[in-house]
């Protein structure tokens, strides 16, 4: 009887952790760009603890492939696999939201020499119609801004701007409480962000709820 009451806390304890992750990612979404098919999806990122899904069900185009495997190591794993767009002007995901709800958008590209061409591509995102910013990948890129959807579908498009191919490694869409960041003049992208604080970590989820930092 001890041993059966044993095992039921066990259980009791994992079934509330897990409720526990699930609320407290209500409303996150977090997708792995270029996931495999042979890959677990959804998975929980070990060193973040957030949850990814594959990105396959948000758009229908573009291919998928890897960063350089002596690279990886350097990164997390939802930034090792890429999806990239040779074909088209124009290549959007279509995400479900709420509207006017706050969302901080964040997007990663990754390039990793994914294609062996060492050649760092350029490229545009939109959000809908609407210019958000340039990517020169030359760099570890992640971008951000915080954004009004004025429908339910929130609509994130690469733009092809010259002869090299657009990609993605990771989205993050966080809803935001309405008195976060307030603005009347439209969306706000970041600008810089600085640490005040003498750690060497960087706060992240769980520390700081919303993921935005």
């Amino acid at each position: 009887m001890e041993k059966s009451h044993g095992l039921s806390m066990v259980a009791l304890i994992v079934t509330f952790a897990m409720i526990y992750f699930v609320q407290a990612q209500q409303g996150f979404i977090s997708l792995d760009c270029g996931l495999f098919p042979n890959e677990q999806s959804p998975y929980t990122e070990s060193a973040t603890g957030l949850q990814y899904s594959s990105d396959s069900n948000f758009i229908q185009t573009g291919k998928i492939s890897r960063i350089q495997r002596s690279l990886e190591e350097n990164h997390l794993k939802p930034q090792r696999t890429v999806r990239y767009f040779p074909e088209g002007m124009r290549n959007c995901y279509n995400i479900t939201v709420k509207q006017g709800t706050n969302y901080l958008i964040r997007v990663r590209a990754i390039y990793g020499n994914y294609d062996g061409l060492n050649h760092y591509p350029m490229f545009d995102l939109y959000i809908g119609p609407n210019y958000w910013v340039t990517i020169d990948t030359q760099e570890n890129v992640r971008k951000e801004i915080f954004h009004i959807p004025r429908s339910n579908i929130l609509d994130l498009c690469l733009v092809k701007t010259g002869t090299s191919t657009p990609f993605i490694s990771a989205i993050e869409i966080r809803p935001l409480p309405n008195n976060t960041y307030i603005t009347t003049s439209g969306s706000l992208k970041l600008f810089s962000r600085f640490y005040l604080s003498n750690s060497e970590d960087v706060l992240r989820y769980e520390e700081d709820v919303y993921d935005i930092m």
